[in-house]
């Protein structure tokens, strides 16, 4: 099965309720220590994106984009990419595959190499890219270092979740790292 990287579409509208409900399992381990959407502040934005996109906005999903399944697009999940530092051109990104039908299948992997290229790709100017995550989260920390970060921070102590503390992970690659992996895997 092969993933695509695209923007949300129309149709995409109620998958994408369904699936990042405030009650699938992902939210387990993606960022859990930080406050959820309600069931009504996420169909609330899913009708600010209905809007917007039937008045003609091309990428109402901003910094966002599905994760789909090729051959069905059916939707497995999202990424993002933000700006921990637009000074020194440091950018980070992120990954949620939401949909469990696909967990365990190497999507994380193939979709966020996708998703690193098109950063680098689109944004010739950054230097780093970085990927933040919690010591409870093992596949993301194994998805970051099979891609090539590093782990270049741990803060120690700096998530709850349920109660228990856990460390905040940094990775991160510089271009030159990315690319001259890029070289060695064609």
């Amino acid at each position: 099965m092969e993933v695509i990287l695209r923007e949300v579409k129309l149709k995409d509208l109620e998958d994408l309720l369904h699936w990042t409900h405030p009650d699938r399992e992902f939210h387990k381990f993606n960022g859990p220590y930080f406050p959820k959407e309600t069931h009504e502040e996420l169909k609330k934005y899913i009708e600010t994106l209905r809007e917007r996109l039937i008045a003609g906005d091309s990428n109402p999903y901003g910094n966002k984009k599905i994760i789909a399944n090729r051959d069905t697009d059916e939707i497995i999940g999202s990424v993002n990419w933000y700006w921990k530092s637009v000074e020194t051109l440091w950018m980070e990104a992120g990954i949620v595959i939401f949909n469990e039908n696909y967990w365990g299948r190497g999507i994380g992997k193939i979709a966020l190499e996708m998703w690193i290229d098109e950063l680098f790709n689109s944004h010739p100017d950054i230097v780093r890219l970085g990927i933040s995550t919690w010591s409870g989260n093992q596949r993301m920390m194994r998805l970051a270092e099979s891609l090539g970060l590093k782990k270049e921070a741990v803060y120690r102590k700096a998530r709850i979740v349920e109660g228990r503390y856990y460390d905040s992970l940094s990775y991160g690659i510089l271009r030159e790292e990315w690319e001259t992996k890029k070289k060695n895997r064609n």
